[in-house]
């Protein structure tokens, strides 16, 4: 047994908490339940109660001996960040490819001529689990000093039934050694591979067939992922790859209109997608289509500002009923960072999102879009203690001063492991 921790005198604590269940839209993105002079009392790694430092004073008079006590005067505590979508376990880099878009190649020429998730693939393939792991473990550490205390993590640089399993087997066993709860998505549909270039239904064939079975069975992952993307897999094969995922019990997700507009919002809501992803050349119809489903938009502002690409459109999804979660879409091609921070700045800057829909994105909405809003997301009794002290005094501060890394201390399962 541990001794509880009690956060208290907290300037501003955003809980988070609210009557709503499932993901929020509307003005319902802007309730962060805030608590001005907070407290926390936390007890094996379950959060006891929530409140101000007046009640919870009285609460715990007879007890305050026994904890630990966290001052936490001037700073604002939230829920850990979350993030819902990452390629995170993967072999090399490709900053060379950096240097040639700023010379002005496309990413998709680059792509096609064997860079992009191609580069990555063949260094992937080369690379062992250990070698992944201790590279996966680095940016992991990196996430939970920026206060992020969950991530999603996608397959999809094996593209062979060899290299996807070592991906995912990777993320299984780093969910087992490191603090940061890591989340199993599927993407064998990340691109054709190129011993398949030509016979594009043949790979289909492949992952339907030969992949998911063995995904399924190992249990190595939660969800399905495509990219539905011109010169990629078309809405019908996308459509065939994501039902397919379903009979085998995984949730499907889909990476959407981030090229051009093609049809890829609508198709997650067709499906049932629980999200879709980036989304910048989504259409009209695309937006009110995922609103009627209740599909989240997980946007990712960082990859827009790293492709030098107009953002997607945060303001119009939010005001027309969309639930949206944001994301680092940390990858080696597009988005190379840990920063969830800088994505909830570049959230209200490039996407028009306010500094309390930020937050919410990047928490409660990130938990909903990785099925998890049952445990985290939000600090509530019951829940699990995935809590930041951050070294700013208001939620408005946080997004204010950007480019910043302001986590001050992280707590994971009500134990310290930053700070």
């Amino acid at each position: 047994m541990t001794r509880p921790i009690w956060i208290k005198n907290i300037h501003q604590l955003a809980t988070l908490a609210s009557n709503k269940e499932g993901p929020r839209s509307r003005e319902a993105m802007s309730k962060l339940g805030i608590i001005e002079n907070g407290s926390l009392w936390i007890e094996d790694g379950i959060i006891q109660a929530v409140g101000s430092t007046i009640v919870l004073e009285q609460q715990y008079a007879a007890r305050r001996e026994e904890a630990e006590i966290v001052d936490a005067t001037g700073h604002l505590v939230t829920p850990g960040l979350i993030d819902p979508h990452t390629h995170i376990a993967f072999g090399g880099s490709r900053e060379q490819e950096f240097e040639m878009r700023l010379e002005g190649v496309p990413y998709m020429d680059i792509m096609n001529a064997g860079g992009g998730i191609h580069a990555t693939t063949r260094m992937t393939r080369e690379c062992t689990e250990e070698e992944i792991i201790s590279q996966t473990t680095r940016r992991l550490d990196s996430f939970i000093h920026h206060g992020v205390t969950t991530v999603e993590g996608k397959s999809g640089y094996g593209m062979n039934l060899e290299s996807e399993l070592k991906q995912l087997r990777v993320m299984k066993k780093l969910q087992e050694i490191h603090v940061i709860d890591l989340v199993p998505t599927f993407m064998g549909a990340h691109a054709v591979p190129p011993e398949y270039k030509g016979r594009e239904e043949e790979y289909i064939d492949h992952l339907i067939n030969d992949m998911l079975p063995v995904v399924a069975e190992e249990k190595l992952a939660e969800f399905n992922d495509v990219f539905c993307e011109k010169d990629v897999f078309t809405p019908e094969q996308s459509e065939r790859i994501l039902e397919a995922g379903k009979r085998y019990g995984l949730i499907p997700k889909i990476h959407a209109d981030e090229i051009v507009a093609y049809g890829g919002a609508e198709l997650a809501a067709k499906v049932g997608a629980i999200s879709a992803e980036h989304l910048l050349k989504a259409s009209d119809e695309g937006i009110k289509e995922m609103a009627k489903a209740g599909t989240i938009a997980c946007l990712l502002p960082a990859t827009a500002l790293y492709l030098r690409e107009e953002a997607a459109n945060g303001r119009k999804m939010i005001d027309e009923g969309v639930a949206v979660a944001i994301s680092t879409d940390c990858n080696p091609g597009s988005s190379p960072t840990t920063s969830m921070p800088l994505v909830m700045n570049l959230a209200c800057i490039s996407m028009r999102m306010t500094p309390a829909e930020a937050l919410t994105a990047a928490t409660y909405n990130a938990a909903c879009a990785i099925n998890r809003q049952d445990r985290i997301g939000s600090l509530e009794v019951g829940k699990q203690a995935d809590v930041v002290l951050w070294d700013v005094k208001s939620y408005q501060e946080l997004q204010y001063l950007f480019g910043v890394n302001h986590t001050k201390a992280v707590w994971k399962k009500g134990v310290k492991v930053v700070g």
